[in-house]
């Protein structure tokens, strides 16, 4: 029924809706170049260091195992691919779960959190031991040419803790306030590291072709030199020097550190633009190339550049750096090269940090999110509306890693690579039983796979996981520390998680699932408190279980031509309290927390941006077209209306939109239905859609009087406007009732055996 009102409106000062605007993390999305900087910013930053670290553990022979590591991140990345095309958040924690059941979720994303846990302290560790290890050579080369009476050395590990402390905190206060870093400096970081990598392999080059240089030992069991720890408790057995495949696989078990931030692949997914997985493909392909020229060159121009392993392994905390002052020219030139590889190591292994931290935060509000962990954990600041609580759990946890290493990369990178292994081991799983559990179609499929009949085989998966998890065993035996660590560390976590889990459920939080908003009160709604250009699209959405019409304006709209916001009314009763007295959390109530959770569900699925806002008005069709006045939308986007037709819906809106003041503006009005079908109406004036009936029938009326007329000229326009005009005295001049019965007799006839909705 329509709702017909004859009172005077009130006037405007006391119709304009209150508003609150309803921000989230997730509301932007980026392009594949940026996705791919965010993840080199955690995965290159590990040619810092695992070279080092590999060539501690097992000898000269380590380039080739960081090379085959290296060519293996992409077989892994193509696991992430398929369980991204199932699941838009396909982190471990999402897919084992989905594969494996929550208790095995748990354990994964334990021993992911460890992973993340360690990224930060790693980094910032590596980036202080490159700034101790080029003060060191700074103070060496004054001590040299201006003979300096006291010579003055740093220590390294201690330098390089404090300053992971400082940067760790500086992030910490970063991301309280929101200001995470973001993706246009992730690019700005790849630009300068590209730099830096051009530079190091063209100096690199030359330097060989004036020395001359040889291979690392080619990566064969009996060049395997493996360290009293490398082996850890294989060591009294000796099976890595009595059996070859043994010894690979430890060997590739220590190295395995070097694909380190791969996982960051499922965090951007959600990030990535339309179209979503064919943008994750490329971004896929670039993190590829640009890890296997950056982080296997290093290792391989190390060894063939500086000779002596002596030498060598007293830059292992520093590679790159031992290399620039290893190449040929000038003392001066390499000093200033060896700055910049400090200042390039100082940028991206910060922004791992960061990203370590980010992503942590991102799982972590997941587990709160399915109920895993308590709503508490989510509590938005005060002040800056971000998970505060979950930060400062993450930072305190980095901080206390940090003080326990005391600065030893070494030691780091071995506890580090527990969590790595184990989380990619459990995620290749997950991925291999959901071909089996849930055997439809999916968008992308690993490669290598064997059908025989009706089944299939998952040849190429099968190996990646049986490669992993044979990797993951080797190096519970081989690394002892990180084995006792991470062990340590993933049971204490997932302990936590399950009683926190089993809390969660006794107070049975109805809202979990759902993403926390930071809310907003506006007094109006504006193209600027929105961030939002005019012309933009205005989605209405009343339900979380009628959103097909914003499904159907994501698959078609440009984000970058035009911004989609999404606007949930709140119908008050007139004569009530007035909305003007509400506060948020009346406006925005565990309703509209579901309603915009999905609704950002579909703009995720789509990898475009939605704007959300709720707005109060006393009248539906009112409220609608002052937040398209005030937004200066172009477009309306409804949903059909359960209690009324299309064209009485159109008819309302029709006359809602005379009461508005000037300037009205021109609109259009689209009224979805379920199946898909759209009915376009334009309101205000406006020129006709004519059928080709009634164009048919104008210019057969043309023909006659042109021809009656003839010479006069006439045109079909000069037809219509006669016609109108006659219309309007007709009606003036006493035969209105005729005119609406012939009029009501003539729609009648028209709608026989038309669909009502036309």
């Amino acid at each position: 029924m329509a709702n017909n009102h004859t009172e005077q409106p009130a006037p405007a000062s006391q119709r304009l809706p209150r508003v609150i605007l309803a921000t989230t993390a997730m509301l932007t999305f980026i392009s594949f170049w940026r996705a791919a900087a965010i993840v080199l910013n955690d995965l290159a930053s590990s040619a810092f260091y695992a070279g080092g670290i590999a060539e501690q553990a097992i000898g000269p022979s380590a380039p080739w195992f960081i090379l085959a590591v290296m060519l293996f991140a992409y077989a892994v990345s193509q696991m992430y691919l398929e369980s991204c095309s199932m699941f838009v958040r396909g982190g471990v924690y999402c897919v084992v779960k989905e594969a494996m059941g929550s208790t095995l979720a748990k354990v994964s994303v334990s021993a992911l959190m460890f992973d993340y846990i360690l990224t930060g302290p790693i980094s910032g560790v590596s980036a202080g031991q490159y700034l101790a290890g080029f003060l060191n050579e700074i103070l060496e080369y004054l001590h040299r040419t201006h003979h300096l009476h006291a010579r003055i050395i740093l220590s390294t590990n201690s330098t390089a803790a404090v300053f992971a402390v400082c940067v760790a905190l500086y992030f910490w206060w970063q991301n309280i306030k929101g200001i995470e870093e973001s993706s246009e400096k992730a690019v700005r970081i790849m630009e300068f590291t590209t730099i830096m990598v051009v530079l190091m392999i063209g100096w690199c080059g030359y330097t060989l072709w004036v020395r001359g240089g040889h291979l690392p030992p080619w990566p064969r069991p009996s060049n395997l030199h493996f360290s009293k720890e490398a082996e850890g408790w294989l060591h009294a057995s000796r099976l890595p020097e009595l059996i070859g495949l043994v010894g690979i696989l430890v060997a590739f078990g220590h190295s395995v550190l070097a694909m380190s931030g791969l996982e960051t692949l499922a965090q951007v997914y959600r990030e990535i633009q339309h179209p979503k997985l064919p943008n994750l493909k490329k971004t896929a392909f670039i993190v590829f190339i640009f890890s296997l020229l950056s982080t296997s060159l290093v290792s391989f121009f190390a060894v063939m550049i500086i000779s002596d392993q002596r030498t060598r392994l007293s830059f292992k905390d520093n590679l790159i750096g031992g290399l620039a002052m290893h190449l040929v020219g000038p003392l001066p030139l390499r000093l200033a090269f060896h700055a910049f590889v400090v200042v390039v190591g100082t940028m991206i292994l910060s922004g791992a940090i960061n990203t370590a931290l980010v992503g942590s935060n991102g799982v972590l509000n997941r587990l709160s999110e399915d109920g895993v962990l308590s709503n508490w954990f989510r509590h938005p600041h005060p002040r800056f509306g971000t998970s505060h609580r979950i930060i400062n759990l993450v930072v305190a946890l980095q901080l206390l890693t940090i003080l326990l290493s005391r600065g030893d990369v070494i030691l780091l990178g071995e506890a580090y690579a527990f969590g790595v292994i184990w989380s990619f081991a459990m995620k290749g799983l997950g991925v291999l039983v959901l071909r089996f559990v849930q055997p439809g179609p999916r968008d992308y499929r690993v490669p290598l796979n064997l059908r025989i009949g009706r089944y299939e085989f998952p040849v190429g998966l099968g190996l990646i996981t049986l490669t992993l998890f044979a990797t993951a065993v080797v190096n519970l035996l081989t690394k002892q520390i990180a084995t006792v660590a991470g062990v340590a560390f993933t049971l204490v976590f997932y302990v936590i998680f399950t009683v926190s889990e089993r809390i969660s459920r006794k107070r049975a939080c109805e809202d979990a699932g759902l993403d926390q908003f930071h809310l907003q009160p506006r007094d109006d709604l504006s193209p600027e408190t929105l961030d939002v250009r005019p012309g933009n699209l205005l989605v209405l959405v009343r339900d979380y279980n009628t959103l097909y019409n914003l499904e159907q304006v994501l698959k078609i709209a440009n984000p970058k031509r035009q911004d989609v916001v999404v606007l949930h009314l709140r119908l008050l009763k007139r004569g009530s309290s007035g909305e003007h007295g509400l506060v948020p959390e009346q406006l925005f109530t565990f309703k509209e927390q579901e309603l915009f959770t999905r609704a950002l569900n579909i703009a995720e699925k789509s990898g475009k941006t939605i704007h959300l806002a709720v707005a109060a008005a006393t009248d539906k069709w009112d409220g609608i077209l002052r937040a398209a006045q005030s937004l200066q939308s172009s477009l309306i986007v409804l949903g059909r209306s359960p209690s009324r037709s299309v064209n009485e819906e159109a008819r309302i809106a029709g006359m809602a939109w005379e009461r508005l003041p000037d300037p009205k503006p021109q609109l259009t009005l689209e009224i979805h239905s379920p199946t898909g079908r759209e009915h376009v109406f334009y309101l205000g004036p406006h020129a006709p859609s004519l059928t080709p009936k009634e164009v048919e029938l104008l210019h057969r009326i043309w023909l006659k009087f042109s021809d009656k007329l003839a010479p006069e000229d006439v045109h079909h326009h000069d037809i219509v406007h006669f016609a109108l005009n006659e219309l309007e005295n007709e009606f003036q001049n006493g035969r209105q009732q005729d005119l609406l019965d012939r009029l009501k007799q003539h729609l009648q006839e028209i709608r026989q055996g038309r669909n009502p909705d036309e």
